[in-house]
Parts: structure tokens; sequence; C-alpha cells
């Protein structure tokens, strides 16, 4: 499905008006249904629909790996993706329903996690390091890759990387669905992960931490700030994070001594 839309706008300035066409990002609600059961309608953009599916399913605890899944079915014009998993569901998506919380979540607004539950989250203990200039090459590579952003001024996006260039790039309007695409995409090709990093362009809140966290991903780069509660469970789950990564310059908040300077 088109990812971009033309619309019709008028262009003012001091100088006078004209109507001209502006390129808008598409925006559609997807819900994921699984195993009969429907767990979450969402907003994003409608573009590797499996990977956000499952990159979901995998952040709230409902799918861990590929062996998970047995079927994957996707109806782009109505905007549904349902998993069958080998595994019974319905008791835990019941339990996350009577327990999720509204969060700063863009693009979907609801996330199905309890924080302290997630604290349980394994430390992690990979030891990659990365200098300050790769860092800071591995945002610019983000960057040239949001060629959604750079059309329309109106996506996030997100990147799984080793120390030297990106690997997995996407982009959505949602700054936790461009992250869980990454997710459901490493998921879906079986990728190793304790040698990666992960990078993004929004504010990372505690949710997007989560999901690194998840993953096992020891390295989380973003161009935007933390959040308080963010910077905590970092350095209580042994995760390195750098945030406003720009320029020539990198802010370290936790576990400084994966960065070579």
């Amino acid at each position: 499905m088109a990812r971009l839309e033309e619309v019709s706008i008028i262009r003012a300035s001091k100088e006078g008006s004209e109507e001209v066409t502006d390129s808008v990002v598409v925006e559609l609600p997807l819900t994921i249904i699984l195993n009969g059961d429907e767990v979450v309608t969402m907003l994003c953009t409608p573009e590797k629909m499996d990977y956000l599916a499952i990159g979901f399913l995998k952040s709230e605890g409902l799918v861990t790996d590929r062996d998970d899944i047995e079927d994957i079915k996707i109806n782009e014009e109505e905007g549904i993706v349902e998993v069958e998993t080998k595994r019974e569901t319905s008791s835990l998506v019941e339990k996350l329903y009577d327990t999720r919380t509204i969060t700063s979540g863009c693009g979907k607004g609801t996330v199905f996690y309890n924080v302290i539950d997630s604290m349980q989250c394994s430390k992690i203990e990979a030891e990659l390091t990365i200098g300050v200039d790769e860092a800071l090459e591995l945002v610019k590579g983000l960057q040239q890759k949001a060629g959604l952003f750079q059309e329309t001024g109106g996506s996030h996006s997100s990147a799984l990387c080793n120390s030297e260039e990106v690997l997995l790039f996407n982009e959505d309007i949602g700054r936790h669905n461009a992250v869980d695409k990454i997710v459901g995409e490493t998921i879906m090709k079986g990728i190793e992960l304790d040698d990666k990093l992960l990078v993004t362009s929004g504010r990372v809140s505690s949710e997007i931490l989560l999901k690194t966290a998840k993953l096992g991903v020891p390295i989380l780069i973003s161009r935007a700030a933390p959040t308080s509660l963010t910077v905590k469970m970092a350095e209580e789950l042994n995760l390195t994070l750098i945030c406003f990564a720009r320029r020539r310059r990198i802010n370290i908040y936790t576990h400084d001594w994966r960065i070579k300077k």
C-alpha cells in the first residue's frame, strides 16, 4: 500500500499565497488478531505490517521467537494481521487487557505492560563497545535512510546496526511502531542481537527502553531525549543509553564503559 498521499494546500507567506501540492504520510488503523482474539488496533504507516504485528506481540510477551509462530495472514485492504501461534494465548491476552496502562505511545497510544513486571527483564551482559565517532556515523546513516521523513516530516525511524553500519531500517508515524518493526524483523529473520545496537530518531521513553532490553540489545542510541524512568531502568538493566546524538557529540546516560573514548 502507498505510504504517501498528495494533497492540495494553500501555502501562504508575507508575499502572498498560492495553491500547491504537498506530500503527507499515510496513517491507517491496523488490527492485530492473535489466535482468534483481537489484541489491539493501532495507527501506523501501512508497510511491513507483519513485522509490526510480530514486534508488538514480542514486546508484550505474547511471542517469544520465530518457533512460536504457526502462521501469519495479512489483509492490507482491511488493515488486519492474523497471527497463529503454537501455544494457547487467550489467558495471557485477557490478563494483559486487565493490566494495560495508558502511555506516551505515539501511533498506538496503549501498551499492555506493567512497569514492575517489566523490570524483571534480564540484565544485559553483552560487552559490545563502540566509539563516539562510530555512534555519530550510525545516527547519520539513520537520517540518510529516512526517505519518508525527508518527504513529509511526519515519521520516525529506527535501525538495527552493528558497530559499523545500518543492517535493518524501518519508518512509521509512531516511534514505538518503528521500533516494533525492527523487533519483528529480527524475530522473523532469526538475527543474533547481543552484538548489535538500536538507533532511533525519537524520544526514548520507558517503553522504548523495555523493547530494547527484552531483545538483549546492549546499546540504545537516539537523536532525542530520554525520560527519568528510562535512565533509571537503563542503569538497572545494564544497558548503555546514549541520547542527543547530534552533530559532533553524544550524551552518555548509563554504563559508559561500553563507549570507547
